[in-house]
């Protein structure tokens, strides 16, 4: 049985996953499964505000159930170490409704 589209050339690169109740969690994907549950390690959550900087939170080894995964997009970890989240501000996002 094939599992999730394009996330075999994935593991062991960085990815962002957003959850269906609008978390962002950054991590290298080490596994998943048939019905798309991953494994993150060096993982952490990015929580957005419009007050103060992103917060990034450290989560370390993170399973996410596939039911709860809105969007897996690969990260550039280049481009990502640039950016000065301390100094980002934003909406959180909103949990996504299907």
């Amino acid at each position: 049985m094939s599992s999730g589209p394009g996330l075999e050339s994935l593991v062991d690169q960085t990815i962002s996953v957003i959850t269906n109740d609008g978390r962002n969690i950054v991590g290298v994907l080490k596994g998943f499964d048939q019905a798309t549950n991953i494994i993150l390690d060096e993982s952490h959550e990015r929580v957005f505000s419009t007050k103060e900087g992103v917060q990034q939170l450290v989560l370390g080894l993170y399973i996410i159930r596939g039911d709860n995964i809105s969007i897996v997009g690969e990260l550039d970890a280049d481009l990502d170490s640039t950016v000065d989240w301390s100094n980002m501000k934003a909406y959180p996002l909103k949990p996504v409704i299907h």
